[in-house]
């Protein structure tokens, strides 16, 4: 067997046109009674209690005739009861014009010497026709807090997927856009119709389309890409990866020892020291005969420096002779 599960209180909205009509409409005097119509009301308030004695005794039927009557009959009595805490109107004059009247379920309990204890238990409004109920605070906040983690899983769920981490670009929260190959947009340019070419004076829709979400990505991606750049720049600019730099101008570079590496480029290049030469040995001569005739036989030779050869002397030429041959 199948129960039907009937809607929560403060989630309909209830109504009788014709029964309105029939009282003459909505008004102070005629507000509760097409109050009691509607599921709200309780059939074991004080109110249901003095509405069937004012039927069947008829010295308690003026009870029914104004609300101020009615209301003061349920201030002498104990238990559940409903109440008019809030009338638009004051003795039937308009001041307010807000149309709204509040009816307060309400337990009320007596006190001897003192003022009667009463303890609030749901507010409703009457809007015209149509009769609501207010929801709880607590209803309302955890309505409120239902959303919020509700919105909050869902943000959670999606947000897992997203981050992704490159050695190029680190961590990032959208996927790389694929960049389109020159041939592939070759083929796609040549593909195109004339069909599609614009008549003179009409525009392109095409052009005034917005940016594809693949545009925007990859708009981003060279942004994080050139403040990377830069990032390195100002960090690892004074750096060298080399021992040996280059030097010189372009078209003439020269790669420079490590010895000079190490010294600042603004200093000139010191000259290296000459070697010191050891001077030629000078020749003495130690020959005591005269310097000119020939030397003779029985004399002795001087030494001859070492490391130098002996100059064997030269022959004189004879002269020559002539020949007379007779005839």
């Amino acid at each position: 067997m199948t129960t039907s599960q009937e809607p929560l209180l403060d989630e309909i909205q209830w109504k009788a046109p014709p029964l309105a009509q029939s009282m003459g409409g909505i008004s102070t005097n005629t507000v509760l009674p097409y109050f009691y119509e509607s599921p709200f009301f309780d059939a074991t308030s004080n109110n249901a209690t003095i509405t069937t004695q004012a039927f069947h005794n008829p010295a308690l039927y003026y009870l029914l005739q104004t609300r101020e009557a009615f209301e003061g009959r349920l201030r002498t009595m104990q238990g559940l009861e409903f109440m008019v805490v809030h009338d638009p109107s004051d003795n039937g004059a308009k001041l307010e014009n807000s149309g709204v009247w509040v009816i307060r379920k309400q337990n009320r309990r007596k006190r001897p010497g003192a003022e009667d204890e009463i303890t609030p238990v749901s507010s409703y409004y009457v809007v015209g026709e149509n009769i609501y109920m207010a929801s709880s605070l607590g209803n309302v906040l955890g309505a409120r807090l239902l959303t919020v983690v509700s919105s909050l899983d869902k943000v959670v769920t999606i947000a897992a997927a997203l981050p992704s981490f490159t050695p190029a670009l680190g961590h990032t929260y959208l996927p790389p856009a694929p960049k389109a190959t020159n041939s592939a947009m070759s083929t796609q340019m040549s593909q195109t119709s004339k069909e599609s070419t614009p008549m003179p004076g009409t525009q392109d829709s095409s052009s005034t389309r917005p940016p594809s979400k693949t545009l925007l990505d990859q708009d981003l991606q060279s942004t994080q890409l050139l403040q990377s750049s830069l990032n390195l720049s100002l960090r690892y600019g004074t750096e060298y990866m080399d021992d040996n730099p280059l030097v010189g101008e372009p078209g003439s570079f020269i790669i420079t020892k490590t010895r000079e590496a190490q010294q600042p480029a603004s200093q000139p290049k010191s000259k290296p020291a000459p070697v010191a030469t050891k001077p030629p040995t000078p020749q003495v001569t130690t020959d005591l005969s005269e310097p000119k005739g020939k030397p003779s036989m029985g004399a002795e030779k001087s030494p001859g420096t070492p490391g130098t050869k002996e100059k064997k002397p030269r022959r004189k030429s004879r002269p020559a002779t002539t020949v007379t041959t007779p005839k």
